[in-house]
């Protein structure tokens, strides 16, 4: 996957999951913990983007997710 992703791509993304369950940002895995999606703010322009704001922390994240992203081994 590219580094970076369109708001169309990450829309797209997440039409194919189910939209009743809770989302969370897996973020360092060196360190890798569950952590809150906080406010979006998007920045208009040719140069736009829109950032997903993180807010605050769950806990580890689960094997199975480290699994799937590739982590087990980091």
């Amino acid at each position: 996957m590219s580094h970076k992703i369109t708001v169309r791509q990450l829309i797209h993304q997440l039409q194919t999951v189910d939209p009743d369950l809770p989302a969370y940002l897996a973020i360092k895995p060196d360190w890798p913990h569950t952590h809150y999606v906080g406010r979006i703010v998007e920045v208009p322009g040719p140069n736009g983007a829109v950032y997903l704001a993180e807010n605050g922390q769950e806990g580890v994240l689960p094997p199975e997710v480290r699994t799937e992203l590739g982590w087990a081994d980091v």
